[in-house]
């Protein structure tokens, strides 16, 4: 989820802490308790600093070894120790578990986008991506204000928030099931197809769809169970040419290779003897345009001299990107 959905969330959950005897009754563990929830809901995010570095290794990087097994206890330990040193009175049991819950709260959501994350790290580093919840999801952040509004007005935050959570399990299986039955509803439309990829929106009905069969890439929109075909190639060959190998060997193409599942390249010849490789991530499609792209410039030395990765919505700003 976006990072406005996980500071609403933390919000929450704090009030759901009170339900905890433990926490109710006493005023350093509560603190405590409220101020570990709230960095646990925001702790695996931190990783979101690698864009200061540059777009590959954040693309790379982002929602890995932060959102993985280890992580999940880590970051409620760390919080923890750093907290019982300004609050040594509160309950230290009581203050690890809400944390983690917390922590583990933040990276199951995350599964349920269709970025993922790699969530079993370090078991595999395969991303897992259930497509079922955008990442930002305005049902899901209004539906938590809403809740810390009634909060705020006296209202019981854990009656409030048990309401709330109660609400949301019951809106995620409706989002599950809604999932599947637009991708039964791409298999009826498509016959031949084998990998379907749904990206939700933020409108309830609306999905991107991507899909791969045997021969040939598929987009389309589906409202519902019905679906509109936009776009259609055919499935070609990675070359094997060096200067593809070269291309796909940049660190910007290999962090693009290791997120996108599904993708179409294009090579062409431009200005000052430059030969552009272009991966085209195909699950974003807007405008007309698929803004999820990597790019490299490779000169008649077979040698890399611009690169890279990201979300780009005109070829102005890709080239002013590639200097």
């Amino acid at each position: 989820m976006d990072t406005g959905t996980h500071l609403v969330m933390g919000i929450t959950i704090s009030g759901l802490t009170f339900a905890d005897p433990t926490v109710a009754a006493s005023t350093a563990t509560a603190t405590a308790v409220i101020a570990g929830v709230m960095l646990g809901s925001q702790a695996p995010d931190i990783d979101t600093v690698l864009k200061l570095r540059n777009n590959a290794v954040y693309i790379r990087h982002h929602r890995g070894i932060t959102h993985s097994i280890p992580a999940v206890f880590i970051w409620p330990t760390l919080i923890t120790l750093v907290l019982l040193l300004l609050l040594p009175d509160a309950n230290v049991l009581h203050l690890w578990l809400w944390t983690f819950f917390a922590v583990a709260l933040h990276v199951f959501v995350d599964i349920f986008n269709a970025y993922g994350t790699q969530a079993l790290r370090p078991f595999t580093k395969k991303w897992i991506a259930l497509g079922v919840i955008n990442t930002f999801d305005p049902i899901i952040f209004g539906l938590n204000v809403i809740a810390i509004m009634i909060w705020a007005f006296g209202a019981d935050p854990v009656i409030t928030m048990s309401i709330l959570y109660g609400t949301l399990v019951i809106y995620y299986i409706i989002r599950t099931w809604l999932h599947h039955a637009v991708k039964q509803a791409v298999q009826n439309t498509i016959p031949d197809v084998k990998d379907i990829y749904l990206s939700p929106t933020r409108y309830f009905f609306q999905y991107r769809v991507a899909a791969n069969s045997d021969t040939h890439h598929y987009v389309a929109r589906a409202y519902g169970r019905s679906i509109t075909l936009l776009d259609k190639f055919k499935i070609e060959p990675l070359p094997e040419e060096e200067l593809f190998e070269v291309a796909i060997q940049d660190e910007n193409l290999k962090s693009f290779l290791s997120f996108s599942p599904i993708y179409r390249f294009e090579i062409r010849k431009i200005k000052n003897n430059l030969t552009e490789v272009r991966l085209i991530d195909l699950r974003y499609r807007s405008n007309n345009r698929y803004p999820f792209v990597a790019v490299a410039q490779v000169d008649e030395h077979l040698k890399v001299v611009n690169s890279y990765t990201g979300w780009i919505f005109s070829e102005e700003k890709l080239r002013s990107k590639l200097g």
